[in-house]
């Protein structure tokens, strides 16, 4: 395995090919992204420890929509079961998921903890155990500084998770080492991951400013409620599909086999 140093350009090559590619499958690939919402979705629903194992299961989900948007970006259909890829790739595959989602949980919780120390708990409190929060105790300073300092603290987290769960997949590599090698990879080719978040920032802008012209035509704040929610959903889907790009420009290796 190798890893590729990109020019800034390749990160606007991403956000392209993770649209065109969800737009070959969409039916498919809006379902992928709902089983991955729903799985997660009924993780929250048990009691006390559910958060943590919608937590631990993300690296595994995570890892079968890269699955999914290869296989529509070579022209196949995606099958639901590519999801649970983590789980049906042999034992020592196993434990490796097992272990990326146990850190990712313990390290997504104290990025809430230390978060914490801003607002007495209420985010954390909030993320973890839902329910909700109204638009005055969100306005108050301290939650609004746990929310950006948890933010910040997740950034990361997240560089350490980005690759991961695909290098010890199809690259065998242990997940200390697959951690360490993502970090290395984002941080080697941060001029292609600017532009990559720059690329996502405007389609997010360019998003909103469809759903605000469709308010002002119809001189209905409702209408661009109703739109607002299935069109950051459909540009979630798109941005999944855009991460398994920057993980195969990255790495060099032999066929990669699903």
């Amino acid at each position: 395995m190798k890893l590729q140093l990109l020019p800034a350009k390749q990160g606007l090559l991403w956000v392209r090919l993770g649209i065109r590619t969800f737009w070959r499958q969409p039916l498919a690939m809006t379902g992928q992204f709902f089983l991955f919402m729903g799985l997660l979705s009924l993780c929250s629903l048990i009691p006390f420890i559910g958060s943590f194992i919608g937590l631990a299961l993300l690296p595994m989900a995570s890892l079968g929509l890269m699955a999914a948007t290869r296989e529509a970006h070579v022209g196949n259909f995606p099958m639901p079961h590519l999801l649970w890829l983590g789980l049906r790739s042999g034992a020592e595959t196993r434990r490796h998921m097992a272990v990326l989602g146990g850190l990712y949980a313990v390290g997504f919780c104290a990025v809430l903890a230390l978060a914490a120390l801003s607002d007495g708990g209420q985010f954390a409190k909030l993320y973890l155990f839902g329910g909700s929060m109204d638009l005055e105790t969100l306005m108050q300073n301290d939650v609004q500084s746990a929310m950006w300092l948890s933010t910040l603290l997740y950034m990361p987290l997240s560089l350490l998770f980005w690759h991961a769960p695909a290098l010890t997949h199809w690259y065998g590599v242990t997940p200390l080492k697959s951690l360490f090698f993502s970090a290395v990879a984002c941080w080697r080719n941060w001029r292609a991951f600017l532009v990559f978040i720059l690329g996502w920032a405007s389609v997010a802008m360019s998003f909103s400013l469809i759903v605000t012209l469709v308010a002002v035509a119809t001189d209905s704040v409702d209408t661009a409620k109703l739109l607002l929610m299935p069109m950051m959903l459909l540009m979630a889907a798109m941005f999944f599909c855009s991460i398994y790009f920057s993980f195969r420009d990255c790495f060099v290796n032999e066929e990669v086999v699903a």
